[in-house]
């Protein structure tokens, strides 16, 4: 596939035979295909390559493993785990003191080392296996995402839709306007074929494709005009994608070692270009640089929780630190400077355990749990949001929709049900309204005219089948506003396949599709007798606007002046469209060679036609009929919108229909209401006040005009982006706009990608759309934008939730340690107890609290905004309450509960190694069934005082509490020396309950106090998120912000960096996150159909620049000689 146009066609032509030859040498028919037997198609595999590039391998669970125990404050944990094992092995010298302890606490030494390696170990397997788990799950979704495109093909004489990795060299394949070319071909037939080749050459502009002249047709590009059929020639890693994958390493992970399925890259380079001995991963060459930059994530919430992360892990390595010191100091200053004692071996048990108290506060303080918790909320919600028909392409699209403030929605198909009738037409000057025409009521010619026109001047793909159940809806297969006309032939009683086999679309001399620019396509045929004659149809005032007859009473052709059209728009168009009702215009024009009678209609020529000239062949037209199309609108639709308007958020209607229809079906979904100061604007009109006067949008204009906008007519593609752009960039709102936009054609790309959430259709798509957006809706239904926003605002408050939750047992947790370091030389909470609470808040709390149900309350308040705070007064006033009153009754228990708690002996002041006393066990468990207890609290965070209101809905909080709460009974009753607790009796047993229970009367009374009570800096996140390098993934936003130098913030910040960086940690929980947003941005190295032109662009420049050096090198070596 290096050779393109007349090459390429002289390469076919001299090698092979022509195409037909071609066909041969494959066994494949031009016309009906290779047959469909599933033996032939796996022999074409086995011999030719499947379609699919073989992903990278996953890694494994004990690389995973290694992974996580990479943590720096696991590793401190491990080493200090190690020389305290290895201490409580030693024994001194006899004679020599060794600070008072006897030979049984000597002996249990070793336990407390042995049980921190074991708490390492969990929590090491424990991590591991949520990255094991979450990565089998992206992959699952991206598997389904790659199965959601498909091809049409030509298989035994059948048109089949097949998912595009089932492809087969030998394959003929129809390529229509909007397609995303899966494999290599040679060109068969087209009708005004024009392809994008810019993913490969840079070259913006639309190559033209035809058997005769370029009949090449590579992978990764786009079919943006025409349609075709083509002969498949290489799949996999043999198409030009796959061969710039192979290139980049992309099938062979990080090396580049050849395997014996391999293609050797300068064989199939573009143009033959040879990259032998040129690294094309070399980092230092500034294009490379320039490539390798990824999509920085739009996600708000991604970026508060990285600003909190950094202030979290700051304050714990501050208290961590301070604890490690003071601890030291006072042992120092007790035993050195006032008892005068002198420096023994066993004091470095002292000193290790001091470590290891200040790590096990570093382990609590630093919040791993956040990208955890991130991580189980986003793929419990991508996972569910499948079944709500919603497949979500990029990650941070499911969170940001909670906070959508706009949704621009196309109207065909998303508020209406896609599923179009024919039901008034206004034929030969009389309107059929309520009763449709019989075919021997029309006359002769123009009722052939209408049929011919309409059967003819259609995508063949497009179908109407006959019911499979008597009594049934007929199926419509393709294009549904085809599919309609379609409809109305057969209605009239006509067979439009017998047309379809007597007119076969070889035969058709051109074709001019449709697209958004034309509104219109036209269908060129040889006229019996001599000449072309052209069928059109479209827009009713397009098409009618371009006709100078029309065919009046007894199908007399009769001049079609502008008052004529004018009436005929107020007396037919106007009323259709009043009615909800899409109108087509069905028009005709005549060639005929010159020598001959022609009529007043017809036009002559001598020589040829100037086909390319469209202005010309599409004016002077004479208009046949207009047809009024009815699409209702879908019975959920109005319902769906009021929850939008209910829930702040404001439903804008862009369609190409014209302003009548557009009006009336707004109407009836409820986004116009009457008596409403709403603006109902055309495409045109739009334009014109939004423009200043040259021509440029004002942004000024459009704040004028887009908050009162509900209904933009015969709108272009440009005008929705200059609307979605407008309303982002608009500085007249409180909050930044938040957009989300439907799409389904190749030109709504551009506003796809601007909008802060895209949505394409799974049906109607083209997949140019599905490539721009974040988010498929597989149903093509507005309802399913709203449970999209429901699970967007759902994530946004697991998130808090888990970290009011968190925050909670932070500050508890940092504080006792702490204070008792300070007050009695030691933390009442041991090391392996606050791995534990850790396991408890981090692993266990994030998914018990990520994976509640939304509810239909989410839509009964306002979008949240970008510059609301993440952490609320209200989250502050529970953080802080329920802190204090968990602080008060574990420091009343650690300085008095040995005098009001029977049968506690004072554990303050024990020696190291010490056997476990009841009095600390129960701060101990205290503490736990109170964290246990908040958890149930922090499942509400907007002030409910029910919070136990939906708890059985999820069975997944119900069995991690229950199973925690087992869990922290069997560690306190027989944990022993292992876990440092005792077991406790009934009473104290009862006292520890009480406190939990006392949590729950203590929520209730803070619910009492009002928020607003308190000042407003009692709240964090709060403003609009600033940019920052480090993300909560612990990555770079930009892979190359080291090489390139970081930007004057990041240089001012490089703490940050440091600090981020050392707590891999956070990298490791979010590596899978990492994988799965850079494959789903820059396309999945296993799919052949998402690579974005900007990654193919991309590569091949990388090939240039591999060529242009190799010339440097060889003309360098030549001067040297």
């Amino acid at each position: 596939m290096e050779l393109r146009g007349a090459e390429a066609l002289e390469k076919v032509n001299d090698a092979y035979g022509g195409i037909e030859g071609l066909c041969s040498l494959l066994k494949t028919d031009s016309n009906n295909g290779i047959p469909n037997d599933k033996a032939e198609l796996e022999k074409r595999r086995s011999v030719f390559g499947r379609n699919e590039i073989p992903p990278a391998p996953s890694k494994s669970f004990l690389r995973l493993a290694w992974e996580a125990i990479q943590d720096i404050t696991l590793i401190i944990l491990l080493v200090s785990a190690i020389v305290s094992l290895g201490l409580s092995f030693y024994r001194p010298p006899e004679g020599v003191e060794t600070g008072g302890n006897d030979s049984g606490e000597h002996e249990a030494g070793w336990i407390e080392g042995c049980a921190i390696l074991v708490a390492v170990i969990v929590v090491v397997l424990v991590t591991a296996l949520n990255d094991w788990s979450k990565e089998k799950q992206f992959r699952g979704l991206q598997s389904k995402i790659e199965t959601e495109h498909k091809f049409s093909v030509i298989r035994g004489g059948e048109a089949l839709d097949i998912v595009v990795n089932e492809l087969v060299v030998g394959d003929i394949a129809r390529v229509k306007y909007g397609d995303l070319l899966p494999a290599d071909g040679i060109l068969i037939q087209s009708n005004d074929l024009k392809i994008d080749e810019s993913s490969l050459t840079g070259e913006s502009d639309l190559i033209r494709k035809s058997p005769e002249t370029d009949p090449v047709l590579l992978s990764g590009t786009h079919a943006m005009e025409g349609s075709g059929r083509m002969l498949i020639t290489a799949v996999g890693v043999n198409s030009q994608t796959g061969i710039i994958m192979t290139l980049l390493g992309a099938t062979k992970g990080d090396n580049n070692k050849s395997s014996p399925n391999s293609v050797a890259p300068e064989a199939h380079a573009n143009g033959g270009i040879s990259v032998t001995g040129v690294d094309v991963h070399d980092k230092k060459h500034p294009v490379e640089q320039a490539e390798d930059d990824g999509k920085v994530p739009k996600s708000v919430l991604q970026g508060k929780l990285s600003a909190l992360a950094i202030q979290i892990g700051y304050i714990g390595f501050v208290v961590s630190g301070a604890t490690v010191i003071i601890l030291i100091v006072r042992h120092c200053i007790t035993h050195y400077a006032i008892r005068h004692e002198g420096f023994k071996t066993s004091d470095i048990a002292y000193f290790v355990n001091f470590i290891i108290v200040g790590v096990t506060v570093l382990v609590i303080a630093v919040p791993e749990g956040l990208p955890l918790a991130i991580t189980l909320a986003l793929t419990y919600s991508v996972k569910k949001m499948m079944k709500d028909n919603n497949l979500v392409r990029h990650l941070d699209a499911c969170e940001t929709m909670g906070n959508a403030t706009a949704i621009c929605s196309d109207k065909t198909g998303t508020l209406t049900t896609n599923r179009m009738t024919a039901v008034q037409s206004y034929i030969n000057e009389k309107f059929y309204k309520d009763v449709p025409p019989k075919y021997d009521q029309l006359e002769k010619k123009t009722r052939e005219l209408i049929v011919n026109g309409i059967t003819i001047n259609s995508g063949y793909s497009s179908q109407v089948l006959e019911p499979e159940q008597q009594g049934g809806q007929r199926r419509q297969l393709g294009n549904k506003t085809e599919c309609a006309l379609l409809g109305f032939v057969l209605d009239l009683g006509q067979s439009y396949a017998d047309i379809r086999k007597e007119n076969p679309e070889e035969s058709l001399f051109k074709v001019y599709t449709f697209n958004s620019v034309r509104k219109s396509m036209m269908t060129v045929i040889h006229r019996a007798g001599g000449g072309f004659r052209v069928y059109a149809k479209g827009a009713s005032e397009i098409i009618l606007a371009r006709c100078s007859f029309i065919l009046g009473a007894d199908g007399k052709v009769q001049h079609f002046t502008k008052t004529e059209q004018e009436a005929m728009t107020r007396d037919v168009i106007e009323p259709m469209a009043s009615d909800g009702l899409r109108t087509i215009g069905l028009a005709y024009k005549d060639y005929i060679p010159n020598g001959t009678n022609i009529e007043i209609n017809e036009i002559s020529f001598e020589k040829d036609v100037d086909w390319e000239n469209e202005e010309a062949v599409r004016m002077g037209m004479t208009a046949i009929a207009v047809i009024g199309i009815q699409d209702p609108v879908r019975p959920e639709v109005p319902a769906a919108i009021e929850k939008c308007q209910r829930a702040g958020i404001t439903v804008r209607m862009v369609t190409g229909d014209n302003i009548n229809t557009a009006r009336s079906i707004a109407t009836s979904c409820g986004i116009l209401k009457p008596g409403g100061d709403f603006l109902a604007l055309e495409g045109k009109e739009f334009n014109e006040r939004i423009r200043d006067s040259n021509g440029k949008v004002s942004q000024a204009k459009l704040d004028a005009i887009w908050p009162r906008l509900r209904v933009l007519a015969r709108a272009q593609p440009s005008d929705k982006y200059v609307l979605v752009k407008g309303i982002i960039d608009s500085k007249t709102s409180k909050n930044r706009e938040v957009v989300a936009v439907t799409g389904d054609g190749t030109n709504d790309a551009p506003a796809l990608k601007k909008a802060d959430v895209g949505f394409a259709m799974g049906i109607a798509g083209t997949d140019v759309a599905k490539e721009a957006s974040d988010i498929i809706l597989t149903d093509d239904n507005f309802t399913s934008i709203v449970k999209a926003v429901m699970w967007g605002r759902n994530v946004y408050d697991s998130i808090a939730k888990f970290l009011q939750f968190q925050l909670t047992v932070n500050v508890v947790a940092v504080t006792i340690a702490f204070i008792g370091a300070c007050a009695i030389n030691d933390s009442p909470l041991r090391a392996v107890q606050m791995l534990w609470v850790n396991l408890i808040m981090d692993t266990l709390a994030s998914l018990a609290l990520a994976t509640e149900m939304p509810t239909d309350d989410l839509l009964n308040r306002k979008p949240y905004g970008r510059t609301k705070s993440l952490i609320s007064r209200t989250m502050v006033k529970n953080i802080v309450g329920h802190a204090l009153f968990q602080l008060a009754i574990l420091f009343a228990v650690l300085f008095w509960g040995d005098k009001f708690i029977p049968g506690v002996e004072n554990g303050r002041w024990a020696p190291l190694n010490s056997p476990p006393s009841k009095h600390f066990t129960i701060i101990f468990n205290a503490f736990v069934l109170m964290t246990l207890m908040n958890e149930i609290n922090s499942r509400k965070i907007h002030g409910e005082r029910n919070v136990f209101k939906g708890l059985f809905t999820n069975p997944i909080f119900c069995v991690i509490w229950i199973l925690t709460l087992i869990s922290q009974v069997l560690i306190v009753q027989f944990g022993g020396a292992w876990v440092s607790t005792a077991p406790l009796d009934a009473i104290q047993w009862g006292f520890c309950v009480v406190c939990a229970f006392g949590t729950l009367v203590w929520g209730q009374i803070i619910a009492t106090i009002p928020s607003s009570i308190l000042p407003k800096f009692f709240s964090f996140g709060r403003g609009e998120v600033q940019p920052t390098s480090i993300l909560v993934t612990g990555e770079y936003e930009h892979v190359d912000a080291l090489g390139k130098g970081l930007a004057r913030e990041e240089q001012q910040r490089p703490g940050q960096i440091l600090w981020l960086l050392g707590l891999t940690r956070l990298q490791t929980q979010m590596r899978v996150i990492r994988a799965f947003q850079s494959t789903t941005y820059s396309s999945h190295p296993s799919s052949l159909t998402t690579s974005t032109a900007d990654r193919l662009r991309a590569s091949y420049r990388r090939l240039q620049v591999a060529r242009e050096r190799e010339e440097q090198k060889s003309a360098f070596v030549h001067c040297v000689r």
